[in-house]
This record gives structure tokens, C-alpha cells and sequence, in this order.
């Protein structure tokens, strides 16, 4: 049995075990589609004194996907990757059908890392006939993302929640990329008492700027562009910031400001929230996100909901929506009955 003593959760942890494989030497994964395989391989490491890294993923992997998994294997003997497009998640008008899979290029990629289980379920795996159960967290839910995704969070946790049973991870490594998610999963996991660690690792970044992500595959160099404006917009919201302004009204303005210089782009939100309950904060806030959503064709909007264009008007693609947060530190002048720290260390913006 697992440990139940109380868990927390570490933001930006650097290695602090030496890997049980070496990165640069290739070596089979094990392959398992079913729930029952992959647990039992999971409780056969556990017993043998093992600690489980489990990552997270919808495949179509890159190298942020790849920053977590060697972050697992610093701090875990025994290294879980899913590889599941999680239709729970997508709205009816979203990209399920569309989302890049790329399951033999991502095998490959993580037999190079040295990944022991790369579990790989079918819709009908995760989720059987008549299943009705999910699991969400109320409130954070609605907020950010979720307040033009409805159920977006919901299908998040509920699939997290079902990993977690399934694998019995001593440890799961999420992106800072996902800050809304990863603050509804730290909840989940406080809520409900599960006892597996939730380790948050730094955005991995184009050299441009651009946050890494599966659905940058989407864009054409003309978008790709554009999509800058995100960072440009963080990037000042954090100067501003770290040059004294702390009232959320300006830090916001600043943003919306950057995007305004990028006509073709239509912005969903700049939000300065707290970076535990998501609630907007007046003054000195610890998170600010933007949101850019994609090309709007007639067709093609059916794969993602939007709420704008991104890109010239006569363009059809996907349209897809992204978030990219940065995360600036707690003051004491602000939040007395916090302790000053910051919620994620480095500076990714």
C-alpha cells in the first residue's frame, strides 16, 4: 500500500537523483494499451522499492513534453508516459479529430529517454461503455480557460484522476505552460486526498519566444509570427512588475496594450489572478496570461472554439486556442499574510 501521509507539490525542482538509464542509450518501453497491464507493472516497480514518475501527455510530443520526462527521471526509478488524446476534454467544435497523433515518432523519442511504460489506452480503455463518473473541481473550473471551454477542466481532471488510480505515481510532472490546470490538479489532489506529488517544471520556449506546444504544428510561418504577440505581451506585463507597478487594472492594460500592435489577433484574456484559487486580484498579482486563438474558416471551426481571428481573413485553418502564463512574485505589500516567495522561481516569460 501507498504511503496516505500528507503530499505536496514542487515547483521548479532541479534533479536530485542520478537517472537509472542513460539518456543517449536507446532501449525498448514497454507498450501497454490496458489499464490492468500497466497498473501491475506499476505496483511490481513499487514493490521492488521503486519510486513512479508518471508524465502526462496527449503525444504529438515536443521538447517541453521532453523536459518533464528527464525531470522524471531524475527524481523517480521507474518512468510512466501516457499517450492519450483525451476526448473528454474538447469541446464539440474543438480539434479532437484533427489533433496531431504521432504515436511512432513519440515511441521513439522516449525509448531515446530511457522511458520504462509508455501507456498508450484506446478511448474505450479509459473510458467504457455507460461511464457517467467525473471528477471536477468547483469553481476553478469556470475561471481562465475554462470560462470559454466549459468542461474543458472537468475532462482534464477527470482523465488525471483516472491516470492517477491507474499508475499510483509517487510523483507527476506537469508544464508551468498549463498554470490553470496545473492549479486545478494541485486542488483535485489536496481535495481528495491523493497521495501522489504534483512536481511543476519550467515553459520550455521556442528561441523566439514562442511557449512550445503540440497545436504550434497548426500555424504557417505567417501565424507563426504573429503567435509572438503573446510573449511580447507577458514579457511586458513582467517589466512593468518587476519595476514597481502592482495595481492589476494597469498591469492588464499594459498587456492588452501589446496586443493591440497585432491587429489580426483577437484576445480572449489578460487575467493577474492568484495562482492557487485563480481569482483576479487587485493589486500584485502572481500570474498573468494571455490567450491566442486561432484562424477562423467555415468549416474548420468546428475544431476549435474561438472567439476570434488570427492571420488574414481569407486564411481556413484550425482554430486554436492557447494559453501561455507568466508567473511574478508575491509581496509582502500586497499579500501580508502570505510569505514572500515567488510561485514559480525562474522567469519564464
Amino acid at each position: 500500500m501507498k504511503d496516505s501521509s500528507p503530499v505536496g507539490t514542487t515547483d521548479h525542482v532541479e534533479a536530485t537523483r542520478t537517472p537509472t538509464k542513460s539518456p543517449s542509450i536507446s532501449s525498448r518501453s514497454l507498450i501497454c494499451s490496458a489499464i490492468n497491464e500497466t497498473r501491475a507493472a506499476s505496483h511490481i516497480a513499487r514493490q521492488a522499492g521503486q519510486r513512479v514518475g508518471l508524465v502526462p501527455t496527449m503525444g504529438a510530443l515536443h521538447e517541453g513534453h521532453l523536459s518533464l520526462v528527464r525531470a522524471a527521471r531524475t527524481q523517480s526509478d521507474f518512468v510512466i508516459v501516457s499517450i492519450f488524446v483525451n476526448p473528454l476534454q474538447f469541446g464539440p467544435k474543438e480539434d479532437l479529430s484533427n489533433y496531431p497523433r504521432t504515436f511512432e515518432r513519440d515511441r521513439a523519442l522516449l525509448e531515446k529517454e530511457g522511458v520504462d511504460l509508455i501507456f498508450a489506452p484506446s478511448d474505450a480503455e479509459m473510458y467504457p461503455r455507460g461511464a457517467v463518473t467525473y471528477v471536477n473541481v468547483e469553481g476553478l473550473s469556470e475561471r481562465l480557460d475554462g470560462l470559454s471551454r466549459p468542461g474543458h477542466f472537468r475532462g482534464v481532471t477527470t482523465v488525471v484522476s483516472k491516470l492517477f488510480h491507474i499508475a499510483e505515481p509517487d510523483k507527476a510532472f506537469f508544464g508551468q505552460k498549463d498554470a490553470a490546470q496545473v492549479a486545478i490538479i494541485k486542488r483535485m489532489v489536496r481535495d481528495l486526498d491523493m497521495a501522489v506529488e504534483i512536481v511543476v517544471c519550467p515553459i520550455v520556449r521556442e528561441p523566439d519566444g514562442l511557449a512550445m506546444s503540440s497545436r504550434n504544428a497548426y500555424l504557417d510561418p505567417y501565424q507563426r509570427k504573429q503567435a509572438l504577440v503573446l510573449s511580447r505581451a507577458l514579457n511586458r506585463v513582467q517589466e512593468l512588475f518587476e519595476g514597481g507597478e502592482r495595481e492589476a487594472r494597469l498591469l492588464i492594460a499594459a498587456g492588452e496594450e501589446v496586443f493591440r500592435g497585432e491587429p489580426a489577433v483577437r484576445l480572449d484574456y489578460v487575467s493577474v489572478v492568484d495562482r492557487d484559487s485563480l481569482e483576479p486580484l487587485e493589486q500584485g498579482g502572481v500570474g498573468s496570461a494571455a490567450r491566442r486563438r486561432g484562424l477562423r474558416g467555415r468549416d474548420a471551426a468546428d475544431r476549435q472554439r474561438t472567439s476570434g481571428e488570427l492571420g488574414p481573413p481569407k486564411r481556413t485553418a484550425a482554430n486554436l486556442g492557447y494559453a501561455e502564463f507568466c508567473s511574478i512574485p508575491y509581496s509582502r505589500a500586497c499579500h501580508p499574510e502570505r510569505s514572500e516567495g515567488h510561485a514559480f522561481p525562474d522567469r519564464n516569460c
